[in-house]
């Protein structure tokens, strides 16, 4: 069974930057999407950016030219850096296994590291 560890997570200002990692155990994560999705409090998880096993990538609108996904399949970790943080980024930010691009169903995921940007 698969197991995604979320880090990177913190406190920053706007306008400053953040750079999570996901790493995956149980698995190998080069022959699957990845994605990265986020909830805000009172809000419902929505989809951040993804990225197949070839290397193509998906970003939502709010964040794209701000973040940017990336993987190394040898250390069987996912990224995302995050840059130009706005306060409408707070959020738990999740990684997870997509099983289908585009809609962005998943199986597997982690439990998430917060992501706090003030003010």
């Amino acid at each position: 069974q698969v197991q995604l560890v979320e880090s990177g997570g913190g406190l920053v200002q706007a306008g400053g930057s953040l750079r999570l990692s996901c790493a995956a155990s149980g698995g190998t994560i080069s022959t699957y999407h990845m994605g990265w999705f986020r909830q805000a409090p009172g809000k419902e998880r929505e989809f951040v950016s993804a990225i197949g096993w070839s290397g193509s990538t998906a970003y939502a609108d709010s964040v794209k030219g701000r973040f940017t996904i990336s993987r190394d399949n040898a250390k069987n970790t996912v990224f995302l850096q995050m840059n130009s943080l706005k306060p409408d980024d707070t959020a738990l930010y999740f990684c997870a296994r997509v099983l289908r691009w585009s809609t962005w169903a998943s199986d597997y995921w982690g439990q998430g590291t917060q992501v706090t940007v003030s003010l």
